[in-house]
């Protein structure tokens, strides 16, 4: 009988400068706080021209994530930069990609959170987490946001919704911006826990 992979949550990202990744690092130290491992993944830039491709590994930080990394995790937490109020290219073209994963039920009941950056305090952080959840939906996942528990949501000038963490660019997150990133990363891993040994149950 094959042994069953120690349980993580996927922190999936993409960040073209640096911020997105910030709060997904910050995000997995909430996750790693609960005992569980956090696997932080990228997805490789889009080409504007057709004949372009990346090389499978990345010559700097997080390596991309495959359909293993999603179908094996226990939960997860998507992350992009906002882009006309959307999640950015590269990351929509990976997820259009799991289709097989739909097909099979492979992420059905797992909890799922989402985060994003932008560079001005009204660029579209809300439109951005709402229609990023829209195909976690799809996937049949179970989407969790950031509670009012949270004293930091009615404190922060900065970034933090109750739809996910965000982040308004500056050159560093902010005191609440941290916070509210490790709580929803605690929040996420201390979900996919209860669901797996209800599951297990």
């Amino acid at each position: 009988m094959s042994e069953q992979p120690a349980p993580y949550v996927l922190v999936l990202y993409y960040s073209r400068n640096g911020h997105v990744k910030m709060l997904a690092e910050q995000i997995a130290l909430g996750i790693e706080s609960t005992g569980m491992e956090a696997r932080l993944r990228t997805v490789p830039a889009v080409s504007t021209v057709c004949e372009a491709s990346e090389s499978d590994i990345p010559d700097t930080g997080h390596i991309y994530c495959t359909d293993d990394d999603l179908a094996n995790c226990s939960g997860l937490l998507l992350g992009s930069p906002t882009r006309f109020g959307n999640m950015a290219a590269p990351l929509k073209y990976f997820i259009d990609g799991t289709a097989g994963l739909w097909m099979n039920g492979a992420m059905i009941n797992k909890p799922a959170g989402v985060f994003t950056s932008t560079s001005s305090m009204h660029g579209g952080q809300e439109s951005t987490l709402l229609t990023m959840m829209l195909p976690l939906l799809h996937q049949g996942m179970v989407i969790a946001g950031l509670p009012y528990s949270e004293p930091e949501l009615t404190s922060t000038k900065t970034g933090g919704t109750p739809y996910g963490a965000t982040h308004v660019e500056a050159e560093n997150l902010s005191v609440e911006e941290v916070q509210l990133s490790q709580a929803q990363g605690k929040r996420i891993a201390l979900l996919a826990t209860a669901l797996n040994q209800s599951q297990g149950a």
